[in-house]
């Protein structure tokens, strides 16, 4: 799986570029995310605009991967999605709860409101 990565004060980005995403690709795209937990930079904006088509175990292994990333603390928000792939997580109540932002700078946005209010938790 190809990928570009990029890292600021608040979060990485990881672009993911490929035209489909496979659930054999999210494990290497778990493996990948996964170790970025251990980080003082945790929060993850993924960037998903060069995928046009996702499986069903796709889906649900970015769902996981969500859910990982919020058990811990974190923020993963998806960013630039095609419309196939936004209509499909838009269909599917499952996946309600995903942060999901139009740009890279909206998600960036999101990232930076969920800091603020895990500051004001804490």
């Amino acid at each position: 799986m190809k990928v570009k990565i990029s890292t600021n004060e608040k979060f990485h980005a990881i672009t993911v570029v490929e035209a489909h995403l496979t659930a054999n690709m999210t494990a290497a795209l778990h493996d990948l995310c996964e170790p970025l937990l251990k980080q003082d930079v945790k929060n993850l904006l993924l960037n998903l605009k060069d995928i046009q088509k996702m499986d069903s175990a796709a889906a649900q292994a970015i769902w996981d991967l969500r859910n990982l990333f919020y058990a811990a603390r974190a923020s993963l928000v998806l960013c630039e999605l095609q419309p196939s792939v936004k209509k499909y997580f838009d269909q599917n109540e499952q996946f309600e709860n995903l942060q999901i932002a139009p740009t890279a700078l909206e998600g960036s946005d999101i990232i930076f409101m969920e800091e603020l209010e895990r500051e004001f938790t804490d």
